[in-house]
């Protein structure tokens, strides 16, 4: 499935979110872990530009915590 079309925002889904990082290592410039494996989304909307790295971190997640929702 490929990334959707038009402005995205990134959502997470705090309750499922494991602190795994696998978003972080394909897009460390829209997500970050803290020292206690907390997620941090750095930047809500990714330029049309980042969307499909963005995409790719988002389908990356193994519990499923991360989706691209309409701006």
């Amino acid at each position: 499935m490929g990334a959707p079309a038009g402005p995205v925002r990134i959502a997470v889904d705090r309750d499922l979110c494991e602190g795994l990082g696998m978003c972080e290592a394909m897009a460390s410039d829209y997500f970050e872990l803290d020292d206690d494996e907390v997620m941090h989304v750095l930047d809500e909307t990714p330029a049309e530009a980042d969307r499909g790295r963005v995409h790719a971190a988002v389908e990356a997640c193994p519990v499923l915590a991360l989706r691209l929702a309409p701006a």
